[in-house]
């Protein structure tokens, strides 16, 4: 039987601006906490909270020359506020992690998007 070969997968998580500091320190502690026995998980690579959304810079490419806007490149209700890169068996196992980002049980989404093998 041959070995199941591990995907990777990038989990996008999306929050609302501010959501971090509604949090009453109890929660908070509780998410860092949970975030770090996560990371602890040898199916995660690595992962990174993001600075604010305004301090978005988006760069485009227009008739050949850099055109840059502060900002996100959309103007939505949740932003891009971390993301985390793991490896799984295959997409069920890859939401079974997502899951268990304590921005999920907080209200945000997480986008779970495999990626391309090079």
């Amino acid at each position: 039987m041959t070995p199941e070969v591990a995907m990777q997968y990038a989990l996008l998580i999306y929050t609302e601006p501010g959501y971090h500091e509604a949090l009453s320190d109890a929660e908070r502690e509780q998410a860092y906490a949970d975030y770090f026995a996560l990371a602890d998980d040898p199916r995660y690579g690595i992962g990174a909270q993001l600075q604010p959304v305004e301090t978005a810079t988006t760069v485009r490419m227009v008739d050949g020359r850099r055109l840059t806007t502060d900002g996100p490149f959309a103007d939505t209700k949740e932003v891009l506020g971390g993301l985390c890169l793991i490896e799984a068996a295959d997409l069920e196992e890859a939401l079974d992690l997502a899951a268990r980002i304590p921005a999920v049980r907080l209200g945000a989404a997480v986008e779970v998007r495999p990626l391309v093998k090079c």
